[in-house]
């Protein structure tokens, strides 16, 4: 079973090209009223009548999809598209096909119908890249999935969400005293609840009773601070509904109610004024914020069978419904929206490219350039959606039918997250573009390295819960390198100024900032070479300059020990400046020790005194 209106509106909004007749007329108002077992068994009787035309195959094909049986479903969608030239039974009988993974013989159904509606984006996506499922495969894995134990199994559960305070919400038709839906012969939907423990289990679920009614009551979302739910209800609770004198029932829709948390239950619920008898509105969504309200309806102004919506909340008050358009709505039908903390919107469709039935999407609402298929394991051949994720847990649900019933399963992230790191000149706030970003591990292992983009910009996926460092150069700058913190998910920028290069050049000497080495060694280390390049380009900038390097120590250790470090330290220097290019007749070098200190402190120089004192001079022997 599938959430009441997601299902039933699943193919009630298409024309169908052979009438309704005297003989199908007791068929019909089954499945008008959602009755579709014994829809069933009155098309059936229809089909094996010889003159059992199109229309007599579509609709027993739609009754076995909507109690889902796809195979019995794609059986008479075969014998349905063999007598109609209907586009949109060409594309139900590809999708009950994909369900079944038969995505060969569900292409050849999805040519045809690009053939007769070659407008329809859904064609238009088929045309562009008709063997889409390998790369699908293959995309890289966001989430891990396993299946929770609060599942009933035999009965429907769907519907998850967690709230900050660990309460885990879903909907379920285990109770067995409720009132039995016709639709499918399962009990009406409940509220429940568990609580998430700090060991990862899920206690035993209990039915939130102040909520729940004789008819259906669920989905829901919970305000942040835990206060406010909206949820979904059977218009029949509220004596919401239209009757049918002729056969005797009531057509209810769901309609989004209001509920407030008083000393711990739920009361003072309040219908949203935009419920109506004559569509439904569904699968509620509250942003952190509490002032958009995100849901699933079949109300006029659409663009398929259901479409997601939003509407402004303050207190109250309600803004009017505004379709979410074709960044996620397609002709196909699209419902259980969820909306993060951070604006990312998941949602389930069956208009998009997907693996078949219902495939789960997201959408980030900051940056709405892409909608992304989540991929496997969350999305298969069946029916997955009910997504919900809560970023502060870093933990998300939903549900799937690909046990052959509604179970609600945990959605695991995948450690991965984006880092990016953002370079300007620090004078000018410009942004750099060619600049040279590396990423390197907490090893400082280089990563990968890659040059900025016309917004000044690199990004790394990178593993969460590990810290990175960038580090970057560009010519004229002086390098910067810059922490990348943890993140649990999604994406961390950095911004990293780079500062312009100016060297000051005398008439006597080229002035560079301290040449360090590393204690009681002579080899040129990382911020020595930085600073050592830019001699370099003035030198090669003034082609007949000739330098002396002259290295110097501090006051420690004893007059032959200084005098031959600072030594190996000047032709070391005078060794890499070889090795970039500069000529060696252009250079000399020589080791004074602490012969001619910049202070003379004698043997008493203090850890400041001492490090001013231990420093390489490059004199202008020749400009």
């Amino acid at each position: 079973m599938k959430n009441i209106l997601l299902t039933s509106l699943l193919f009630l909004s298409s024309t169908a090209i052979f009438a309704q007749n005297k003989q199908t007329e007791k068929a019909d108002k089954f499945f008008e009223t959602y009755q579709y077992v014994a829809a069933i068994e009155e098309y059936l009787k229809l089909a094996e009548s010889k003159k059992a035309d199109s229309y007599v195959f579509k609709q027993l094909a739609d009754s076995y999809y909507n109690v889902y049986n796809t195979a019995e479903a794609a059986k008479w969608y075969a014998k349905a598209v063999a007598k109609s030239q209907d586009p949109e039974i060409f594309y139900r009988f590809a999708q009950t096909l994909k369900s079944q993974g038969k995505y060969q013989e569900a292409n050849a159904q999805m040519d045809k119908f690009t053939v007769l509606l070659p407008n329809d984006q859904r064609a238009k996506d088929h045309k562009a890249n008709p063997n889409y499922i390998p790369a699908l495969a293959d995309k890289t894995k966001l989430f891990d999935s396993k299946e929770t134990k609060i599942n009933s199994k035999e009965h429907s559960d769907f519907g998850a969400v967690l709230t900050n305070d660990n309460t885990l919400y879903f909907a379920s038709t285990r109770n067995t005293s409720n009132k039995t839906d016709k639709w499918n012969n399962q009990p009406y939907l409940d509220i429940f609840s568990s609580t998430l423990n700090p060991n990862g289990t899920l206690s035993e679920p209990q039915k939130v009773n102040e909520l729940n009614t004789p008819y259906h009551d669920g989905p829901v979302t919970v305000s942040a601070d835990g206060n406010t739910m909206f949820f979904a209800r059977d218009g029949h609770s509220e004596g919401v509904y239209e009757k049918d004198k002729k056969n005797k029932i009531q057509i209810g829709e769901q309609g989004l109610y209001k509920a407030s948390k008083v000393n711990g239950k739920w009361s003072s619920i309040q219908a949203l004024p935009f419920n109506s008898k004559n569509y439904s509105v569904s699968h509620p969504s509250l942003s952190k914020d509490g002032k958009t309200l995100y849901f699933a309806s079949n109300m006029p102004g659409g663009l398929g069978d259901t479409d997601i919506w939003k509407v402004t909340v303050n207190g109250s008050s309600y803004g009017k419904p505004e379709n979410l358009g074709t960044s996620v709505n397609t002709a196909g039908k699209e419902g259980f929206p969820f909306i993060t903390d951070d604006d990312v919107l998941y949602f389930a469709s069956s208009g998009r490219q997907g693996f078949g039935g219902l495939d789960i999407f997201k959408i980030d609402l900051n940056n709405p350039s892409e909608t992304i298929n989540i991929g496997k394991p969350v999305n298969t051949e069946k029916d997955d959606f009910s997504f919900s994720f809560n970023t502060t847990k870093n933990i998300g649900f939903f549900s799937s039918n690909r046990d052959g019933v509604d179970n609600i399963f945990e959605a695991i992230p995948v450690c991965s997250a984006e880092a990016i790191a953002l370079v300007k000149d620090k004078k000018t706030g410009k942004v750099l573009t060619n600049a040279t970003v590396s990423i390197l591990d907490e090893k400082r292992n280089v990563i990968a390295t890659s040059l900025t983009n016309a917004s000044g910009e690199v990004m790394y996926d990178i593993n969460c819960n590990t810290s990175h460092i960038f580090q970057v150069t560009k010519q004229d700058y002086e390098p910067a390198s810059s922490q990348v913190e943890k993140v649990k998910y999604g994406k961390t920028s950095v911004v990293i100024a780079l500062e312009p290069i100016e060297v000051i050049v005398t008439e006597t000497e080229v002035i560079l900032k301290s040449i360090y080495f590393e204690f009681n060694k002579s080899n040129i280390t990382e911020q020595g070479a930085t600073e050592l390049d830019k001699l370099v380009k003035v030198m090669k900038d003034f082609p007949a300059m000739e330098i002396l390097v002259k290295s110097h120590t501090d006051s420690k250790g004893t007059s032959g020990y200084n005098l031959n470090l600072s030594n190996q330290r000047a032709q070391s220097t005078v060794q890499y400046l070889i090795s970039k290019g500069i000529d060696k007749e252009r250079l000399s070098g020589k080791g004074l020790g602490f012969t001619e200190p910049k202070i003379d402190c004698k043997e008493n120089c203090n850890e400041e005194q001492d490090a001013q004192n231990r420093r390489s001079e490059f004199l202008i022997v020749k400009k």
